[in-house]
């Protein structure tokens, strides 16, 4: 059974966080965003989770500290991640090509309508220099209709019918030689583990990555309102979001974009997750090694937070690693990824200092970039007004369990 919180913060005295705790729900209003929730992690402590509005405009249902919400694109460490242990283990290379592990796909030699595509590499995928780019094509993850049409399957399309669309797609690029950000190089991934663990992605992640160090409530979101998990807010359209294609059977053709226009369980690797905040915090602290146990070994950190070779965008002070934008600061580096779906604002961050904080929202507004901008400026502001003498040493980790 899931614990009970109080809505609001837990930790650090509201002085400490005035100036956060003023702006977070005034950037909420700014934009028309109705919950949201925060916590903060110190030194792997969790020293601060607070909720923020309504989790159910319609049932008047609070956000509380551990609501769940979809986290978009902060799906993509956690897959990442589950890859790289399988490096660690033996089971898998980073230079293995993906579609050699992936055969199924082959049914007769040289079928793909591009050939550069038997060399796309596992670590291509994770650093998104597979060979697509949905800004000089399409995202085949939204596009359902595209699919069906072309393979004649039924709703809703799977990763694999993206995956049989996309042999037959010529790449953007060749594999390797550029950047971009790519959901279906991420839904390869979660498939390359399914075929080196011989488990379905969701429950391999779940065992290997998440319960070890104490997440149990994470899995992957449910589609429509019904299937909200239990604690799961509810998400909203923006005023004036047009409606979406369904992408399920046995739904009205024209539904809101959040509950119908996308399909979780294909997203699951790139963007299919629900979180707490506080979960997210807890799996950047075990990662990054300031909590007991960590989840990946010193030297594969190094590995995940480094550069490509070559530097696929040389000009630019952050460079995006295995599952992580990385931002090197001295001899350490800040870490970040954000996610958005329609319904959907989300931001992880794990910093230089010993620090990392997880925001979500049941909600993208229209202008989202400048929404999570700003959601992520405020927080960086209100921490770092906060003296080393003001944190507190106590650890509220422990609070947030099922009973």
């Amino acid at each position: 059974m899931r614990a009970s919180y109080s809505q609001g913060q837990t930790g650090l005295d509201e002085r400490a966080l005035a100036t956060l705790n003023a702006l977070i729900p005034g950037v909420m209003r700014k934009y028309g965003v109705h919950g949201g929730a925060v916590a903060i992690v110190k030194d792997g402590r969790l020293v601060m989770a607070k909720g923020y509005g309504l989790a159910d405009i319609e049932q008047g249902e609070p956000v509380l500290p551990d609501s769940l919400f979809r986290i978009a694109s902060v799906s993509k460490p956690i897959t990442a991640v589950a890859i790289l242990q399988l490096v660690e283990a033996g089971r898998l290379g980073l230079d293995d090509r993906a579609f050699d592990i992936l055969d199924q796909f082959q049914a007769t030699e040289g079928n793909a309508e591009d050939s550069r595509i038997y060399g796309v590499t596992v670590r291509q995928l994770l650093q998104h220099s597979g060979g697509w780019d949905s800004d000089k094509s399409f995202d085949p993850m939204f596009n359902a209709r595209g699919i069906e049409r072309e393979l004649g399957v039924s709703k809703p399309v799977s990763c694999e019918d993206a995956i049989r669309f996309m042999w037959g797609q010529p790449l953007d690029f060749t594999p390797g030689a550029q950047y971009a950000y790519s959901n279906f190089g991420y839904c390869l991934l979660g498939r390359i583990i399914e075929a080196v663990t011989h488990q379905p992605y969701e429950d391999y992640v779940k065992s290997h990555v998440l319960e070890p160090v104490g997440i149990t409530r994470m899995g992957i979101a449910g589609t429509m309102l019904a299937d909200r998990a239990d604690g799961e807010v509810r998400y909203y359209g923006y005023p004036g979001e047009s409606l979406a294609s369904s992408v399920l059977p046995n739904t009205p053709p024209r539904v809101p974009w959040q509950y119908g226009g996308f399909h979780l369980d294909t997203m699951d690797a790139h963007g299919g997750w629900i979180a707490s905040p506080i979960d997210l915090g807890r799996f950047a602290a075990s990662l990054d090694g300031s909590r007991s146990p960590s989840i990946l070994e010193p030297d594969t950190l190094d590995m995940m937070t480094a550069p490509p070779s070559p530097r696929l965008r040389p000009n630019l002070p952050y460079h995006y690693g295995m599952g992580w934008l990385v931002r090197p600061v001295g001899r350490d580096a800040n870490w970040w990824h954000d996610g958005s779906l329609p319904g959907t604002s989300s931001l992880l961050v794990r910093t230089h200092h010993g620090m990392a904080w997880a925001a979500v929202f049941n909600a993208r507004p229209k202008d989202w970039q400048a929404f999570n901008g700003e959601v992520d400026r405020l927080i960086w502001q209100g921490v770092e007004g906060i003296s080393e003498a003001q944190w507190p040493t106590y650890d509220l980790f422990p609070r947030f369990v099922d009973e």
